[in-house]
């Protein structure tokens, strides 16, 4: 079965049909550095991750971007009030974004590049949006004449008559012709301090909007085939992506645009008023795990609103701990030395698994009832491991199988550590103290295997190593 993936701009769901056969190129929108981000951000990421590892498991090549925005008005806002300057400042909060990716098992992009990195290319799209007219200049910058672009609206289906300042686009006190243009050049003035670039359209800053289409199609070409990020940013930022690129190139920009739902908390909109506003640190502060935070990130349809909640992070837990305890088992029975004959029930069991995964996750990443086809073969195997009815071979083959399956959810403890002979050593004795019924010695031997960075898990069929 092909891939298909519901497209934002065509509001339907479509085949997967990349532009060069075997490739895809994926450009999701990255954090803009003047905070940490918040749990809200890291549903987008790890929705973006989902698909990303999904495309991998189908056999596509991946170009991967994902920007990192470290210049608009917070930025400067936040790096005057800590007296720093702006690349310091930024430094900051881009480490500390890497880090929590890293801790929530998100792959890295191929490419993060920065904004303050690509004001050449952002002045290229801009000189020729004046050059067609498309674009004007005010007292204050320069702006992007909606009403020059017919197709604007297409992606957000918004209308221009509907337009209200304060309503649909932020009323501001920038001198532009209409309140619904955007600033793609921002002149300096005093306010922005040490900040600005000297360019050929002038000494300032780029707009958001502008920064995204340049580092998109730097790294990615035009068109390329799939655009995600939140549904918060379909309009204006995608919209306004959108028309200045295809306003300044004459070329479709994006064929699939790609957004996941937001993200509650106790069932309201996340705010700091409420508070219910939550960063990765403050969950691990809360004593949350990382591994359940990114199972209840990745278990709800994309497309769906998912309620984050003590409950759902402790079901989450659960779900995470039964899924190990079976590969715990599996990786028992494939370094045992009982001999079982192979079970005939197993390969068509792997076989219908894998189809109805694939199935799924086929259907615009349908996650939720993919993770119920996995939970079903957990529900069918320990049956028979229970039952005595599963030899090495066939634990080999179904560990193969939830391997492919963790290689897209990222959640399961499959790494095989390598482990060094006096960690052997102090399992073969903790195992003897254990037959000898030596209870003390055996939590002994235990504690001290765990200092030394591992863990013993103990099942029917023997002792299992785990990393702590």
């Amino acid at each position: 079965m092909t891939l298909k993936l519901y497209n934002t701009l065509t509001r339907k769901k479509e085949t997967f049909k990349p532009i060069k056969k075997g490739h895809a190129g994926l450009y999701t929108c990255g954090p803009t550095v003047y905070d940490f981000a918040h749990i809200g951000n890291f549903r987008a990421y790890i929705c973006g991750d989902i698909l990303k590892r999904y495309l991998k498991y189908k056999g596509f090549k991946v170009n991967h971007v994902m920007n990192i925005t470290d210049v608009d008005d917070k930025i400067i806002k936040g790096s005057r009030q800590k007296n720093k300057p702006l690349n310091k400042f930024t430094k900051e909060y881009t480490e500390a974004f890497f880090e929590d990716l890293e801790k929530l098992n998100i792959n890295k992009a191929d490419f993060s590049p920065k904004a303050t990195e690509h004001i050449k290319e952002m002045v290229v799209i801009i000189k020729k949006l004046l050059d067609k007219k498309i674009a004007y200049k005010a007292k204050d910058g320069i702006y992007f004449d909606i009403s020059k672009f017919k197709d604007y609206g297409k992606l957000s289906h918004v209308k221009l008559e509907e337009l209200e300042i304060g309503k649909r686009i932020k009323a501001d006190q920038y001198e532009k012709e209409q309140a619904q243009d955007f600033a793609l050049w921002k002149f300096w003035d005093k306010d922005d301090g040490d900040v600005f670039w000297e360019t050929d359209i002038g000494k300032g800053r780029p707009g958001w909007h502008i920064e995204c289409s340049a580092m998109s199609t730097k790294y990615l070409g035009q068109p390329f085939d799939i655009h995600g990020g939140g549904i918060d940013l379909v309009f204006p930022h995608h919209e306004n992506e959108m028309a200045q690129t295809e306003a300044a190139t004459g070329k479709k920009f994006v064929n699939y645009w790609f957004h996941n739902e937001h993200l509650l908390v106790n069932g309201r909109k996340m705010s700091k008023s409420l508070g219910n506003f939550f960063t990765l640190r403050d969950l691990f502060n809360k004593g949350y795990n990382a591994n359940a935070i990114r199972y209840l990130l990745l278990s709800v349809h994309y497309r769906q609103q998912l309620n984050f909640t003590e409950e759902s992070v402790k079901a989450a837990e659960n779900a995470i701990q039964r899924l190990n305890d079976f590969v715990v088992k599996l990786k028992s029975i494939k370094n045992t030395n009982k001999k079982i004959p192979p079970n005939k029930k197993i390969k068509p069991i792997i076989e219908d698994t894998r189809k109805n995964f694939e199935k799924e996750m086929d259907d615009d990443l349908n996650i939720s009832n993919a993770l119920a086809v996995v939970f079903e073969l957990v529900k069918k195997i320990n049956t028979l491991i229970m039952e005595n009815k599963i030899g090495k071979k066939d634990a080999e083959d179904i560990y193969g199988l939830m391997r492919d399956f963790d290689s897209v959810l990222g959640v399961l403890e499959t790494k095989e550590e390598k482990v060094s002979v006096e960690i052997q050593k102090l399992v073969k004795e903790r195992e003897k103290a254990r037959k000898e019924k030596d209870w003390n010695q055996a939590d002994k031997l235990r504690d001290e295997i765990k200092e030394k960075g591992f863990e013993v898990k103990d099942t029917s069929e023997g002792s299992v190593l785990g990393k702590v």
